[in-house]
């Protein structure tokens, strides 16, 4: 089994920083793509930052400059420090992962439960 578990949300003010953390566990040979994706009411679930597993990222156009996406292998956790934070980035934030398990050869797409990340104004 593997499993996808997200921390670090919570409510802070605008212009604050959080750091969301993501750890995989289970039966993992190895990780692909990691990514944190968030989903505001009434709106599509989008991806906010991604990386894969030799470090190449990308970001969505507002969290540029703003976020920073990470991952430490060794550990199968991928991180995403948030600051400068606005109201509009107000959602639930699911982690996402790309994984190749044990005697397996091919990568599924694994999701976190999500995490609340509330910015006041």
């Amino acid at each position: 089994q593997v499993q996808v578990v997200e921390s670090g949300g919570g409510l802070v003010q605008a212009g604050g920083s959080l750091r969301l953390s993501c750890a995989a566990s289970g039966s993992i040979f190895s990780i692909n793509f990691m990514g944190w994706y968030r989903e505001a009411p009434g709106k599509q679930r989008e991806l906010v930052a991604g990386i894969t597993s030799g470090g190449s990222t990308n970001y969505e156009g507002s969290a540029k400059g703003r976020f920073t996406i990470s991952r430490d292998n060794a550990k199968n956790t991928v991180y995403l420090q948030m600051t400068s934070l606005k109201p509009e980035d107000t959602a639930v934030y699911y982690c996402y992962a790309e994984i190749v398990k044990v005697s397996g050869s091919v990568s599924y797409a694994y999701w976190g439960q999500g995490t609340q990340v509330t910015i006041s104004s």
